[in-house]
């Protein structure tokens, strides 16, 4: 508390400093309750588009479905990985074979 609080309240005040301070404090708690208010309803809010979403507002739930998500996640990245390394090789092969053709033909790909 500051030096200025302190003496205030501790010290004896008048009607009018009281009434300044229950309207101070008054002030706060409706910002409070307003507060509330909002995050309730927020939180209300969010629970209804996750069980919309999700099929569920339980967070352990929410929390072991995003766990799914990313496992499933991570194998469909592996596979994806997987199927452009085979393109990769497979296309790196028909070079090959393109130019070990195009050596045996004897050629240099330039007409004369």
């Amino acid at each position: 508390m500051s030096k200025a609080k302190t003496e205030t309240a501790s010290s004896e005040q008048t009607i009018e400093q009281l009434q300044a301070r229950y309207r101070d404090l008054n002030t706060k708690k409706i910002q409070a309750e307003t507060h509330l208010t909002n995050a309730t309803d927020q939180l209300t809010k969010l629970k209804e588009e996750s069980r919309q979403k999700f099929g569920t507002d339980d967070v352990a739930e929410l929390r072991k479905k995003l766990e799914a998500m990313k496992i499933e996640n991570e194998e469909k990245r592996k596979s994806y990985q997987a199927q452009l390394d085979q393109i990769e090789s497979n296309l790196s092969e028909v070079e090959k074979k393109f130019a070990m053709a195009d050596v045996s033909e004897g050629g240099s790909g330039e007409e004369t």
